[in-house]
């Protein structure tokens, strides 16, 4: 049995698949490892480092692997030259469709890693919460260095500077997390999120939660249901004045799949104090805020507005270890009588399942393609 560990070619993507302490493990496990050359450099981890470990580094690692491991799927080209049976393990979009039909007619087992149940029992494979963690980490860092006051109260013999006022939209992993960094570094934070336990989870953070008395949105898989144009446009109204009075404003809401909610509008942006701070991370799945532009810096009003793109390999090494231990631990679940061996009756591994023996397994992406035939 081969895991290969590929290099990312996309520019933006710095994470790698694993880092070389889960290679030792996976090796201990009865696997072969091999890694392609300067794999992990971006991440900060050498292609010594993966030898120490036990890994071969070589090109073509992918050659006659069992599990293919990686951050964003490979390209058309390489998914080609793959022997039937590889099974291929990362994030898999499926629109556009390209990977997912090629994987098909190439007989390949694609496990997306987006689409791991969110169930207890899963919660060691979760890649979406791992990199969320990092991203809402990462978002409250960059309101913090961009905003140019203190985020802590301070008092000196010259005077008191008071604390910053951060507003966090979205109190899932990320926005959780940003709330907790905010609230570390000295802020005054208050937070809103339509779930019913999101208050409950704000407080425990350390954040006072905005009570907009507008019902709850509860929906499957701990996300948030849609909600309808009235009561969006109610919302926003309601969350004006907080907007307005932010120092610095951090939007998370979003959803795997979906267009993220518009929780914010360029009027409500253009009503906050010069100098504020906006960071969306929903930006590349059309943005909590209107006018952002994912991996751009730009201003509305007298707020300066960040987009994030790919957040999370702005801080490639945690994020490449969290999801590295996201894979092992999926590879573990996999692995039966010291073989690979998905049980595809689990409900973990038919979740994450979307291609297998020529058939696409999973509903959404089946109907997508069937659509777009």
């Amino acid at each position: 049995m081969k895991i290969a560990v590929v290099r990312e070619t996309r520019p933006a993507e710095r994470r790698v698949a694993l880092v070389p302490e889960q290679v030792a493990k996976l090796i201990e496990l009865g696997y072969e490892v091999a890694v392609e050359p300067a794999a992990g450099e971006r991440a900060l981890f050498s292609d010594d480092q993966y030898r120490d470990a036990g890994a071969e580094v070589a090109w073509g690692a992918d050659h006659a692997a069992t599990i293919v491991a990686s951050v964003q799927p490979l390209e058309r080209e390489r998914l080609q030259r793959l022997h039937a049976g590889t099974a291929l393990m990362s994030f898999l979009p499926t629109n556009p469709p390209d990977v997912v039909r090629t994987a098909t007619r190439a007989k390949l087992t694609a496990f997306a890693m987006e689409l791991i149940p969110r169930i207890s029992r899963a919660q060691s494979m979760d890649a979406l919460s791992s990199q969320a963690l990092v991203a809402g980490y990462r978002a409250a860092i960059v309101a913090a260095e961009r905003l140019p006051r203190f985020f802590p109260l301070n008092m000196t013999a010259a005077g008191t500077v008071p604390p910053a006022q951060v507003v966090v939209l979205g109190a899932g992993v990320a926005g959780l997390q940003a709330i907790a960094t905010a609230k570390r570094l000295g802020a005054v934070v208050k937070a809103y999120d339509v779930r019913t336990a999101a208050a409950e989870e704000i407080a425990s953070m350390g954040a006072v939660p905005i009570e907009l008395e507008l019902g709850t949105l509860d929906g499957p898989g701990g996300y948030a249901r849609e909600m309808t144009p009235e009561r969006a446009q109610l919302q926003r109204e309601l969350l004006t004045p907080y907007v307005a009075a932010a120092d610095a404003l951090i939007t998370t809401a979003a959803v795997p799949g979906r267009t993220a909610p518009m929780l914010v509008t360029r009027s409500m942006v253009e009503q906050m104090k010069p100098g504020s701070v906006v960071v969306d991370l929903a930006s590349e799945q059309g943005g909590n805020v209107e006018g952002s532009v994912a991996g751009t810096e730009l201003t509305i009003g007298e707020a300066l507005v960040w987009g994030g793109a790919n957040v999370p390999s702005q801080m490639a090494g945690p994020a490449s270890r969290l999801y590295g231990q996201n894979i092992a631990n999926l590879i573990r679940l996999m692995t039966r009588n010291a073989a690979f061996d998905p049980d595809f009756t689990d409900e973990i591994v038919r979740g994450c399942c979307v291609t297998h023996d020529g058939s696409v397994l999973h509903e959404p992406t089946r109907e997508l393609l069937k659509g777009q035939a």
